[in-house]
């Protein structure tokens, strides 16, 4: 039986978002997802679709109907011949390595957060890192879709292809993703390296280190001259036990920092001090396991963060970019910041839409001013033809994306002829695509 909270307050993970929805439903079945939509027609009422809550954006945020998938959850059925598994749309990333696992398989790629439902994921664009590798949303086969008409739409590159590529990362704009078919991969072990070198060491290195590891990415930490380098590849060993990596991660990358942040959030000048202090405490780190067990880590400190997806050729005059800019600017700020690759998609509005990027990403912790440095950030990945992440913060106007993303016309094109009563509409998307039309009053 479909579950329903009346009048419950709903914050994201990050609490930049809040909201009272009206109702927040919790269906247990497709079909309990197609009587929603059409009930929600009948009452003019709009709707939003809710994961993990891990946009840092309004996304989700809805003073009317909230939908949650957490009860439409589970993998249905895994195709060992084609390399496909089957699963229902609120299963989360943990949950689908966890199972497929223990089958012996995996995804070939995620991010650096797995607690995002599958859906969620999908739509906002998620992905890793490895420069082989396109964003999650390349290694769906099929979805099922409702749309705005409450009909079940499934679409594939044989099946309604010409919404096959608007689909793969849809803000939640052109319907609700209840079903969806990845491909799978045999489950590999890894071996994960963490280790700190010299700024200069990376930008003498950073072709090579893209080009001849599987997965790569690294941390610039503020005021600070060392970098953290870490890669993951596939070996012939077997796992080791991973109970102590995964206590370190919670120690060090979590209650520490914890302590780290809360000092920098009351002395804002110790920023520069705590940014050093954390990058000279990077060790040298080997560890051997399954994919799912070693791309994700826990993340109980709470931020803010902006990320861009900028042309891979630009990463390295970017990078010194931004950390002259923090230096000039004197920005109090310790979390580092991130740097991943991916491969090019023809995703229409995907970040990565036909160029291999790098993906930059922005944090400050939770109750410090970010503003300023967002906007400085955000002025220099501008410079380099940057895409905003979907689920992360940003400025960019509907004017701005028409030009940084060919394809939106055409997605906007297929969304009014999935939703034309805009029944998966809110005011930030509103405002952010300006779909009002004459003869389309604002619901």
């Amino acid at each position: 039986m479909m579950k329903k909270d009346e009048r419950k307050t709903w914050k994201n993970w990050a609490h930049t978002s809040e909201s009272t929805p009206e109702n927040i439903f919790y269906p247990t079945s497709i079909e309990d997802v197609c009587k929603l939509v059409k009930e929600a027609s009948k009452q003019n009422k709009r709707i939003r679709v809710v994961g993990a809550g891990h946009s840092f954006t309004s996304l989700v945020q809805t003073s009317e109907w909230l939908v949650s998938l957490d009860q439409l959850s589970g993998i249905e059925s895994i195709n060992e011949e084609e390399c496909y598994a089957t699963v229902l749309g609120g299963t989360r990333l943990f949950q689908i390595g966890e199972e497929l696992g223990k089958l012996g398989y995996a995804q070939e790629n995620l991010g650096d957060v797995n607690v995002q439902s599958i859906a969620g994921a999908i739509s906002t664009g998620t992905h890793g890192t490895g420069v082989a590798f396109g964003n999650i949303s390349t290694q769906v086969v099929e979805l099922v879709l409702v749309t705005g008409s409450g009909e079940i739409l499934t679409i594939s590159e044989e099946s309604n292809p010409t919404y096959f590529k608007a689909c793969l990362v849809s803000l939640g704009l052109l319907g609700i993703i209840v079903k969806v078919t990845i491909k799978i991969i045999p489950c590999p072990i890894y071996e994960y390296k963490s280790r700190k070198i010299e700024f200069t060491e990376l930008e003498q290195q950073l072709e090579q280190l893209i080009k001849s590891n599987r997965h790569f990415e690294f941390y610039l930490f503020p005021y600070s001259d060392l970098v953290q380098v870490k890669t993951m590849n596939i070996i012939e060993q077997k796992p080791q036990r991973m109970a102590l990596h995964h206590f370190k991660n919670l120690l060090l990358e979590n209650y520490l920092f914890f302590i780290f942040s809360e000092t920098c959030r009351i002395y804002p000048k110790s920023s520069r001090f705590f940014s050093r202090m954390s990058a000279k405490g990077v060790g040298t780190s080997t560890k051997r396991a399954n994919s799912y067990q070693l791309f994700a880590t826990p993340r109980l400190v709470r931020f803010r963060e902006m990320e861009y997806c900028i042309p891979l050729e630009n990463l390295k005059p970017a990078m010194e970019k931004v950390r002259e800019c923090i230096v000039t600017k004197k920005h109090e700020v310790h979390f580092p910041i991130e740097c991943r690759t991916v491969k090019a998609d023809d995703i229409w509005i995907s970040p990565s839409y036909q160029r291999d990027s790098a993906y930059i990403a922005f944090h400050m912790y939770k109750g410090m001013p970010y503003e300023e440095y967002f906007h400085d950030m955000e002025s220099i990945m501008q410079e380099f033809d940057g895409r905003p992440h979907w689920a992360k913060m940003h400025t960019r106007t509907k004017e701005d994306l028409l030009t940084l993303y060919p394809k939106l016309s055409d997605f906007l094109a297929v969304r009014e002829k999935l939703d034309p009563e805009r029944i998966f509409m809110n005011h930030y998307l509103n405002e952010l695509f300006k779909v009002e039309r004459v003869g389309h009053p604002p619901r």
